[in-house]
């Protein structure tokens, strides 16, 4: 090499092979169902579930670490050697841990020491490791620290999540739920409602919306101790909790990087124990256990439908099933668990059972 030349070329050969290596991995996973939910036709709406549970890693999250590996890749941040460290101890830790197994990088999931054992079990078992922290808000800080130490990159999923999918299609959620309800009798969505748990789910649909020129309206539900109803309501993007949400995988203490509110046209706020007896609710009339922001999601998408009918208008509505339910027998599907955390279900499950009787709402 002559001098004053820097030539780093050697590296686009792996850089090549991981893109190669995840496209591949999305190409055999094909798409997500979209089920129809069973609802009494006379009301004239129907309602979808776009089931993220079949993913591989069986939640929403695999698209996401997906999209967060390919930009950081084509980005020039991880290389063949780069450890990967992420702030997470959910399902984006254990998606992510797969796709570092798939490309043969270490990953760490930086946590608190109050993640439970069957979440550690499962990052575990997709070949990451778990590091600890006290006190939950240390987890960012810590993330960066641990990446600079090991000579890493911390993923941050909570500021890359909205910047990290194509929004305008490339087969992203919004684009895959238009193109599957093609045939349907109402193609075009009065609502698609979602939760915000980086963001990135909800900015991806909101924007493609716009882009589009769809009429579809985005609703963004929200747990209890989330910051996110907080901040849309009041404008600000420093608007805090300093508390966790109990709904795995949606509600944050903080309003993250990534949440484009500007992008939402309604935010709604649902309380934990009506996410958790509509998830139950939900279980039963499928047939099959979901997690708890699958019920947050419904809860929202219920209230939704029952304006529709009282306005006398037919349409669609979509909304996700997030995960499976599998998760959290220990927890959502546990009356101690349940009665231990002050929850009563009784008054949102007489909402669910009026709704499902008559189709009105009274939450």
């Amino acid at each position: 090499m002559s001098e004053g030349v820097v030539d780093r070329s050697a590296s686009r050969e792996w850089v090549d092979r991981a893109v190669q290596l995840i496209e591949a991995d999305s190409q055999r996973s094909a798409d997500t169902h979209l089920l129809r939910y069973p609802l009494p036709p006379e009301w004239g709406v129907q309602l979808y579930l776009k089931d993220e549970s079949t993913h591989i890693t069986g939640s929403l999250k695999h698209r996401l670490a997906r999209s967060l590996f390919l930009y950081a890749i084509c980005n020039g941040w991880v290389r063949a050697d780069t450890p990967i460290i992420e702030a997470s101890s959910g399902s984006t830790a254990v998606s992510e841990a797969y796709f570092a197994k798939l490309l043969g990088l270490d990953f760490v999931a930086v946590m608190p020491r109050s993640t439970s054992p069957a979440k550690v079990a499962l990052i575990e078992a997709q070949g990451g490791r778990c590091h600890f922290v006290d006190r939950p808000p240390e987890i960012y800080t810590e993330a960066r620290r641990l990446a600079a130490e090991l000579g890493g990159h911390y993923m941050d999923q909570f500021t890359h999540a909205e910047r990290a999918t194509d929004w305008r299609g490339n087969n992203n959620i919004a684009e895959s739920i238009f193109t599957q309800l093609q045939l349907e009798e109402h193609p075009i969505p009065e609502w698609i409602v979602v939760g915000a748990g980086t963001g990135g789910t909800s900015a991806t649909v909101g924007r493609y919306i716009r882009y589009r020129r769809h009429r579809t309206r985005l609703a963004v539900v929200d747990p209890e101790n989330s910051a996110f109803y907080g901040g849309y309501e009041t404008g600000s993007v420093d608007y805090t909790t300093g508390m966790p949400s109990r709904i795995e995988g949606i509600g944050r203490p903080r309003v993250e990087p990534s949440f484009v509110g500007q992008v939402v046209d309604r935010m709604i706020r649902v309380p934990d124990a009506a996410s958790i007896a509509a998830m139950r609710h939900a279980s039963e009339a499928l047939g099959r256990r979901v997690g708890g922001s699958t019920g947050t999601n419904l809860w929202g998408a219920f209230g939704l439908i029952a304006a529709m009918i009282a306005d006398g208008r037919r349409g669609s509505v979509v909304t996700l099933l997030c995960d499976g339910g599998e998760r959290y027998a220990g927890t959502y599907f546990d009356d101690d668990w349940v009665a231990g955390e002050g929850l009563d279900l009784a008054g949102p499950a007489a909402t669910l059972e009026e709704f499902t009787a008559t189709g009105r709402w009274r939450a």
